[in-house]
């Protein structure tokens, strides 16, 4: 059979021939990784088979007799002939249903993969073109390639989804191949999506996706519209899809209620209320975004102090989607509010109970150890906890859910008191500060504050503030214009110093300057300065990427930006000159302060040189005009 494509494993490899078998898994399990085209598989009639289940399989004698000649003549290493194959069958999910009611299949024998198509009354056709083979390969056991061969060539066919390209599969799916058997890596995490079935999932999402990407066109907040729309799109789909399964479970009519504690945008609690489920949003700040909704969507500016006042009784879920400083205590509120109340939590910024969380364990990544922490929280508070990684376009994906309880109502009391001193002892624990927080997560951030001691009427943590409802701008924005000019020139200055003989400077006519680290700057700057820095989120860093007109920050490094050699945003894209009669509201550093000048010639610049090159905006700021934003989100 013809060998399309191979790769060869890097030298040294000791990972083989076990991390071939591991790498493949990943590519039977999760295409999705590789493919973007695809929101997964399901696995079913997964077992051993021998040549008589295949010869059932296919039916044909003939191609029976090629298929069977076909794997034989790409045995592994790390197959032992004696053995039977391991067999699935894998059904694709696209992430856009392409193909009606038509199921896209594979059987899978070994490494040999068969896909065939199945319709609405069950008759199955094959898709004899594009069976095709992952082998690995060795010489001398020392060197150790990966190849790709199909049974037939000329009878490919492709689709771009279950179907892909030949040389997709080369230059895409090989690689990674190589990169998985060589790595060998396990996941701290569960696979996403795990509690849920992924073709209703990806149904949904699509449906959800098309229904709310209006908003990131009417979206007023500072905030990346697409990725916070989607964001909160996609958990919304996991969350729908979960009580969905839930009420089929339990056999309930009604959809299930719900408070988002630390709401931010509020856009997560606009799509639940639009498709059913009653509930509300809860935040110390209120966001521009809050007057679009519309007055069907329930949102409260509210500082939730962790107490008897903030139960919820009447609630069958409380959701906390980076939810910071109430992130530990959204189980102990659900478990406190009632014995049906479950939860659902999405951990970002690491809080304890009553100050920053502190790092118990190097074994792990500190992002796992937190998760550990929220899950014996849960446990502590009586829940049986289910872990589970949505996918979102965020680093931090993973979600934990109490789902039900690991007692009686009975034992609620006795419940309660490991609860109380569990807390209690996190809040006394020798190294735990009390503090206001100084941590912002754009538009998912709520504060709590309260004491531990339990009493029932008070709070129940000591020392938490809630976070001021004016969030304060901390950019180096608010820093004293002269501190800032000040900055820029002495940094500036000492990269223009850094000649060619130093072995840092530039050989064009006009000097573009060395370039230092980030540490190095440091050290060029008073104490007084650096501590009015250290006050700025970002710091020093955020004051020079700040000032991007004089700057060029990569690396750690800083160097002095050359107008000339901007790059444009696409790399085919052309760099088009500054417009006649474009506005330029600010002045041009390098006209002003530069040894050489500008680079560039006035009207080729994008800043003035000069007072008399100014050109300020005349029109009036657009305002977002509410009917046409109301009517969007009123979907």
């Amino acid at each position: 059979m013809p060998k399309l494509f191979d790769i060869k494993f890097p030298g040294g490899c000791k990972s083989l021939p076990d991390g071939f078998w591991s790498a493949v898994d990943v590519w039977i399990k999760k295409p999705h990784v590789v493919n973007k085209r695809l929101c997964g598989v399901k696995e079913t009639d997964s077992k051993d088979a021998d040549q008589d289940d295949l010869r059932l399989l296919l039916h044909d004698p003939e191609l029976f007799t090629d298929v069977l000649l076909f794997m034989i003549s790409g045995a592994s290493p790390a197959h032992e002939p004696d053995k039977p194959w391991s067999s699935s069958v894998r059904t694709f999910i696209p992430k856009v249903n392409c193909y009606g009611t038509n199921l896209h299949k594979e059987i899978i024998l070994k490494v040999t993969f068969i896909p065939f198509e199945e319709d609405a009354e069950g008759k199955v056709s094959l898709r004899k073109g594009n069976i095709y083979q992952i082998q690995l390969c060795n010489q001398d056991c020392e060197e150790w390639s990966l190849e790709l061969c199909a049974l037939s060539v000329d009878s490919w066919f492709s689709d771009g989804v279950a179907y892909p390209k030949l040389p997709w599969l080369s230059s895409d799916l090989l690689p990674k191949l190589v990169r998985w058997a060589t790595e060998c890596r396990s996941s701290e995490f569960r696979n996403t999506l795990s509690l849920l079935p992924v073709e209703k999932y990806s149904l949904m999402y699509q449906q959800l996706k098309d229904k709310y990407k209006a908003m990131v066109k009417v979206w007023p907040e500072v905030t990346d519209p697409e990725k916070f729309v989607y964001e909160d799109v996609a958990i919304a789909t996991y969350l729908l899809v979960l009580w969905a399964e839930e009420r089929a479970e339990k056999g309930l009519t009604a959809r299930q209620s719900f408070v988002d504690l630390g709401c931010g945008n509020g856009l997560l609690v606009h799509i639940l209320t639009n498709e059913g489920h009653p509930g509300r949003g809860i935040d110390v700040r209120r966001r521009k975004i809050w007057d679009m909704y519309g007055p069907q969507t329930l949102l409260e500016e509210k500082a939730i102090t962790p107490s008897e006042s903030f139960l919820f009784p009447g609630t069958d879920w409380l959701i906390g989607n980076h939810s910071d400083e109430l992130t530990p205590w959204i189980p102990v509120i659900a478990a406190r509010s009632s014995y049906s109340c479950r939860y659902f939590v999405l951990p970002c910024c690491f809080f304890d109970f009553c100050g920053k969380y502190q790092r118990r364990q190097c074994k792990k990544s500190q992002y796992k150890e937190y998760i550990d922490f929220i899950a014996e929280v849960s446990q502590v508070c009586g829940f049986n906890t289910d872990e589970d990684c949505l996918r979102i376009p965020s680093t931090k994906r993973v979600c934990l859910l109490g789902k039900s309880r690991n007692y009686q109502l009975s034992d609620e009391p006795e419940v309660e008191q490991q609860r109380a001193h569990y807390i209690h002892s996190r809040c006394t624990a020798p190294g735990v500060t009390v503090q206001r927080s100084d941590v912002s997560n754009d538009e998912d951030c709520c504060n709590g504050n309260g004491s531990c001691n339990g009493t029932p009427g008070s709070s129940w943590g000591a020392g938490f503030q809630p976070r001021d409802r004016v969030e304060t701008v901390r950019n180096c924005a608010a820093l004293p214009r002269d501190v800032v000019d000040g900055v820029v020139l002495r940094v500036a200055n000492a990269l223009l110093g850094m000649t060619v003989g130093d072995g840092e400077g530039s050989c064009h006519d006009w000097n573009q300057g060395g370039s230092l680290s980030v540490s190095e700057v440091a050290g060029l700057l008073g104490q007084e300065t650096l501590r009015l820095l250290k006050k700025e989120c970002g710091g020093l860093q955020t004051l020079l990427r700040n000032n991007h007109q004089v700057f060029r920050v990569e690396g750690g490094r800083v160097y002095i930006r050359d107008w000339r050699e901007r790059k444009p945003f696409r790399a085919d894209a052309k760099r088009k000159p500054v417009a006649p009669g474009a506005l330029k509201t600010r002045l041009c550093w390098f006209h002003a302060q530069h040894p050489q000048g500008c680079p560039l010639q006035a009207e080729n610049c994008a800043f003035a040189h000069g007072a008399d090159d100014l050109r300020p905006s005349t029109r009036p700021l657009k305002k977002i005009k509410n009917d046409l934003c109301t009517s969007l989100f009123e979907l």
